[in-house]
């Protein structure tokens, strides 16, 4: 729509994972860094933690594009029991036949293709996305089928991505012999100010132009409103391209984000952040004043707008 406009080459704030546009800042790139120490170590079990729209499945795609050749890797991203039992979802997951067959079987035939794989040279992992909807049963099942060990090396490991309900489920007496067993793990958070400041240049160079047309307090009320989430982000700026494409306008500035951010609050969508770290990186630029401005130009069309309806 404002592609052409503006002078991408390609959607630079869509909301489908996109490890094109992976963006490293600090905490995904320790993420990252426990993703690969767990794989590269022959670590049990690594475990990443964050947010809705925080960016761990964006960093799944990644390292599965950038996966060592002797990786046999299974991606499960149907968690809710209502899709079938863990023994389906693996067998899909390995592109292992599964129709009519029963658990055991279904259990024999993956523990004969993880030995055939070890002695390719092959290591099986199998990365398990939006597991916070595991119970406490698929969890400890999990377990017992990752602790097959051939002599001194593990033969199949596993890596759990989730939002924060799965670090809550972890923490279940009879889970902690899973959680023993857990090599890595980091919690994702969010983006600071900076880190946003950054990120959204990063999209914006990936997607094939070299101005960015987001001003700084634009992207201060960006930071705001998302409290640093980058999926909200991505919803927001993407709101913003559209607005200036359809006012014929090549910046980004703090009106339009106003406007925005208006228009979303009287519809009950969502409102400004009320994330302490993200207001304390506010504070420091200043834009917190600009925060407070807003609300109260926001006030002050409320009450007139109510003076008008009682003058009627």
């Amino acid at each position: 729509m404002y592609e052409s406009f503006f002078g991408f080459t390609e959607p630079p704030f869509t909301l489908n994972p996109d490890p094109g546009f992976l963006f490293l800042g600090r905490n995904h790139s320790k993420a990252l860094s426990i993703l690969e120490f767990g794989l590269a170590s022959e670590s049990g079990i690594t475990v990443i933690t964050g947010a809705i729209g925080s960016g761990k499945t964006t960093l799944v795609r990644h390292l599965l594009n950038t996966m060592p050749e002797n990786r046999t890797v299974g991606l499960i991203t149907n968690t809710h029991k209502s899709f079938g039992e863990l023994m389906h979802w693996i067998s899909m997951a390995f592109g292992l036949e599964h129709e009519g067959r029963d658990k055991v079987s279904l259990y024999n035939q993956f523990l004969q293709f993880m030995i055939d794989e070890y002695a390719k040279g092959n290591r099986v992992v199998l990365i398990v996305d939006e597991a916070q909807n595991l119970d406490a049963d698929t969890i400890e099942e999990l377990r017992v089928i990752s602790n097959i060990n051939a002599d001194k090396d593990l033969l199949l490991q596993l890596v759990l991505v989730g939002q924060p309900e799965l670090k809550e489920t972890l923490k279940r007496p009879d889970l902690v012999q899973f959680v023993q067993r857990i090599s890595a793990y980091y919690h994702l958070k969010p983006l600071k100010l900076d880190e946003a400041r950054k990120y959204i240049k990063h999209r914006v160079t990936v997607a094939g132009v070299p101005r960015n047309p987001f001003r700084d307090e634009a992207v201060d009320l960006i930071y705001a409103s998302s409290a640093g989430v980058p999926r909200i982000i991505n919803t927001l700026c993407h709101l913003a391209l559209t607005y200036c494409f359809g006012e014929g306008r090549k910046t980004v500035t703090v009106d339009i984000m106003s406007e925005i951010l208006a228009d979303r609050e009287e519809h009950g969508l969502f409102g400004i952040g009320s994330d302490p770290n993200a207001e304390a990186d506010l504070e420091k630029t200043g834009a917190m004043e600009v925060l407070r401005q807003h609300h109260m130009d926001r006030s002050k069309e409320k009450r007139l707008k109510e003076n008008e309806f009682a003058g009627e």
